[in-house]
């Protein structure tokens, strides 16, 4: 079958870029499967944590390391030691292991990305989305950047493609971030900034308006994105000048932080959501929120954060969030209400806005290539793979 990988008997991660369109085997229930299941993939997202791996900046340990541990296990050979990319995935059921009880061949059913191991104390007192010893599709397993994907049967989630359409099923699983997040604080009448407007975020717009938020205030840099944020529903965008923002790179930007004062009345926001995982972003957020408000803490970057003034953050008694993948299986539920209520027009400005109805930006693996590929991330915030 066709994949996407990242072969590390072929290439040295630090002097390699992409993902390999390979020939490898297709997946099989054998002996110790009794509780996985076969998807024939349809459609797979592309998402940050994919660009991360494309452009060796995010989990090298965590691939190079598991990759590792399935050649001492004997489960991949030296002279072709892979690792199947992606985690955001959808498709049909084409077989079931003999402890499968719940999902049966013929389900459409989307991933949740973290396969956990339901007995640490995390996964026993209701916290699965941060298990000790968790693995991620795509990352830590072999994902589903492939004609057919073999995973638990625990990470199915069933979907029914009469309500919801199979290109928009396959985002379900990083729609779920942006549920997890919104779902840490009351939005209904609140003021919101958004700082960082890339596909999660989007997603956020178009959750916070759901949830009640009474105005949505935007912050981002590409034109692109504050335009799709515009059509989503962000009541004011802020295009952040990078190039022209003063101080030291861990500094907030006086002037963002200024017109959002003025939009607030000199109050600011009740809610700050930090989706880009910049430093000088992160303090930004933190500036932008009025004494007593919430930060969201969502975007992610390796290595040491600055705070500003860390005892006006903690006079201002301001409540700081972190979030961390989806709430198994909280967020999914609300994740199908929000898709299946057509009402809402989340699912249609999924499609016709994020998607673009389709347009460009879903690329079938016949056609791929790393220039096609590197293309439509330059180009498209979101996109689809078609196997």
């Amino acid at each position: 079958m066709k994949a996407l990988v990242f072969d590390k008997s072929k290439y040295n991660w630090e002097f390699s870029r992409g993902f390999e369109l390979v020939d490898v085997p297709e997946p099989v229930l054998g002996a110790g499967d009794e509780d996985k299941i076969i998807i024939k993939v349809y459609y797979a997202g592309v998402c940050g944590t994919d660009k991360g791996i494309w452009n060796r900046m995010a989990f090298k340990d965590a691939i190079l390391n598991s990759i590792e541990a399935d050649l001492d296990a004997g489960r991949k050979r030296r002279d072709n030691a892979y690792r199947i990319i992606g985690h955001e995935f959808f498709g049909e059921v084409k077989a079931v292991g003999l402890a499968v009880k719940d999902i049966k061949v013929g389900d459409m059913v989307a991933c949740e990305s973290h396969v956990v191991d339901n007995k640490c104390y995390q996964c026993l007192h209701g916290q699965k989305n941060v298990c000790t010893n968790e693995k991620i599709l795509g990352i830590s397993v072999d994902g589903g950047f492939a004609e057919y994907a073999k995973v638990p049967a625990q990470v199915a989630w069933k979907t029914d493609v009469n309500k919801i359409r199979p290109q928009i099923a396959a985002m379900q699983e990083p729609f779920g971030n942006a549920v997890h997040a919104a779902s840490k604080v009351d939005l209904k009448d609140k003021t919101v900034a958004i700082f960082g407007l890339g596909p999660i975020a989007q997603f956020l717009v178009l959750i916070a308006k759901g949830l009640g938020a009474k105005t949505i205030i935007g912050v981002e840099p590409n034109d692109q994105a504050i335009e799709m944020g515009k059509k989503l529903g962000v009541d004011h965008l802020i295009k952040l000048d990078v190039a022209q923002a003063p101080g030291l790179p861990y500094k907030h930007n006086q002037q963002i932080i200024d017109q959002i004062l003025k939009l607030t009345n000199g109050l600011g926001v009740d809610v700050a959501f930090e989706m880009a995982g910049f430093n000088d972003s992160v303090n930004n957020a933190i500036a932008s929120v009025r004494r007593g408000g919430d930060v969201i803490l969502f975007g992610l970057k390796t290595g040491d954060f600055v705070f500003e003034d860390f005892n006006k953050l903690v006079m201002k008694g301001i409540t700081m969030h972190c979030v961390a993948g989806r709430q198994i299986w909280g967020t999914w539920e609300i994740t199908k209400k929000l898709m299946e209520d057509k009402s809402n027009q989340v699912q249609e400005k999924l499609w016709s806005v994020l998607l673009n109805s389709g347009a460009g930006t879903i690329l079938n693996i016949a056609d791929y290539s790393k220039e096609k590929f590197e293309e439509m991330m330059n180009e498209h915030p979101k996109f689809l793979i078609k196997f």
